[in-house]
């Protein structure tokens, strides 16, 4: 794995390109320094999110992106059901195995100033977030054993799974619900697994306008990464640029009281601990 500890990739205020890099100050909350406009420096990183080497060179970011480029993400996989909490606010039975559907490339995007774009097929109230812990697979693997998973990780970082709840209800297979563009932000920054060498010990927090509206833990999955990575791998190969959504604790939009709703100019959140937060705009496209 590489020498980096917290990757971004970004535009550079010194070039206008597009560059990967590596936080110089790994305290503070990158999302948050890039959305109130706080200055971000970086040492740039020569060559892949795979086998980069962070160099002296330092630089400033004007924009983030994600942090996995579409390029380079070869599969997007997702669980469903996968905390205690959110399957007992739903009133569902305990999965005996992981809940498994997919999203396209094209639904991953990055932090703001990236947007949520809510097309028309799914603006009926319905739209909905779901805050998500994310692992990057960083070297390609098949069978894996639950003892060896967590070294097949490249990087976690945050995801919302952005769901438009009257399409999925139609149907049992989730995936078209789940998988419209930009349906996946991911970000702000890929930490590495020497910084979080226990993915089951991170707080993950969900807001919206404001408000708290998820407050869980990656110790209440039900299948932990290790899980997840040995299950889906069975007979199965896992490349490197895989990426998982983990599943969401309890808090839904679409099972509180009254419902929320992502609406044209809201602003969704994920906080994890450890990594930061994501931040991205609601946008209603032809509006």
């Amino acid at each position: 794995m590489p020498s980096w500890t917290h990757l971004i990739r970004f535009i550079a205020v010194e070039d206008n390109q597009s560059h990967i890099g590596q936080l110089v100050d790994t305290d503070r909350d990158v999302g948050l320094d890039s959305f109130e406009g706080r200055e971000i420096k970086v040492y740039l990183i020569n060559g892949t999110i795979f086998d980069g080497d962070v160099t002296k060179t330092l630089l400033t970011v004007k924009s983030l992106l994600s942090p996995v480029e579409r390029q380079t993400c070869n599969y997007i996989r997702c669980l469903g059901l996968n905390y205690k909490d959110h399957a007992k606010e739903g009133g569902f039975p305990l999965p005996q195995v992981p809940v498994l559907f997919t999203k396209p490339r094209t639904a991953l995007i990055g932090p703001y100033p990236a947007s949520v774009n809510i097309p028309k097929c799914a603006q009926d109230g319905t739209s909905d977030y779901e805050s998500e812990l994310c692992v990057v697979i960083g070297k390609t693997g098949r069978d894996i054993s639950e003892e060896d998973a967590l070294d097949y990780v490249l990087g976690y970082t945050a995801s919302n799974d952005i769901s438009a709840r009257s399409l999925q209800l139609i149907t049992n297979q989730w995936s078209f619900s789940k998988g419209l563009d930009s349906s996946c932000p991911i970000g702000p920054v890929l930490v590495a697994p020497k910084v979080i060498p226990d993915p089951q010990t991170l707080g993950i927090k969900g807001s919206y306008n404001g408000q708290i509206v998820q407050d869980g833990h990656t110790s209440d999955m039900i299948f932990s990464i290790r899980k997840q990575i040995s299950y889906l791998s069975q007979g199965t190969t896992l490349e490197a640029g895989t990426i998982f959504l983990t599943g969401t604790p309890a808090g839904i939009g679409h099972f509180r009281s009254p419902r929320v709703i992502l609406e044209d100019g809201g602003d969704t959140r994920v906080f994890i601990e450890k990594i930061g937060t994501l931040i991205n705009k609601v946008r209603y496209e032809d509006l």
